[in-house]
């Protein structure tokens, strides 16, 4: 399954860090995404985009998931030459990850 299955997503900037929220539709969803979607996975499903840390932050209370990505927007809205250089679209990409279901 992935991500876009059981959350949906936000994301935006400041500079060149990056702010990707999931959401998740129920408890159980959200369960899956705090087994599932870590830094590390996060890390590596953005590979060479983000060049600094992932942070991860749980929000158990509205079911959501916030990573924090540094030196993620190539210098940021006025340095950068990418498509998205404001990290608008980011959860997007996000919500692409491939996971475990329930089990």
């Amino acid at each position: 399954m992935r991500v876009v299955d059981i959350a949906h997503g936000r994301s935006g900037d400041k500079g060149d860090t990056c702010n990707v929220g999931l959401v998740a539709w129920d408890d159980e969803g959200y369960r899956i995404l705090c087994r599932e979607v870590t830094e590390e996975r996060v890390a590596a499903h953005f590979g060479d985009l983000v060049k600094g840390t992932v942070t991860r932050y749980e929000l158990p209370g509205i079911k959501a998931l916030n990573f924090v990505l540094t030196r993620a927007l190539d210098g940021g809205g006025t340095l950068s030459l990418r498509s998205d250089h404001l990290g608008k679209v980011m959860y997007a990409w996000l919500l692409r990850m491939e996971i475990e279901g329930p089990g």
